[in-house]
């Protein structure tokens, strides 16, 4: 690998994350961990932080923080695994 390789590669771990906005967060879209394991599905925004999900088979509905997403095409895409996103949600919004 050459100084430039090592530089890309350095840069590319360390390049600031595009913020993602409210307006791009749509219902019915599937949200995805980084796993590629389905989280479940966007109800609504609640404000301009928090992503509603869907209530799950217990009536739950659940909440993740905008921040969380790092990317959103035809599904919404997570930071963090599956395990982690269900220990960390919450059932009420984020401030």
């Amino acid at each position: 690998m050459n100084t430039n390789e090592k530089t890309n590669s350095v840069d590319a771990k360390h390049a600031a994350k595009t913020p993602i906005e409210a307006s791009q967060i749509k219902a019915d879209t599937k949200v995805m961990c980084s796993q590629d394991g389905q989280l479940g599905v966007v109800e609504a925004m609640d404000g301009k932080n928090s992503v509603k999900l869907k209530k799950d088979a217990k009536g739950v509905s659940h909440f993740i923080p905008l921040n969380w997403v790092t990317r959103v095409d035809d599904t919404i895409h997570l930071d963090r695994p599956g395990a982690q996103a269900m220990r960390e949600w919450t059932t009420a919004p984020h401030s």
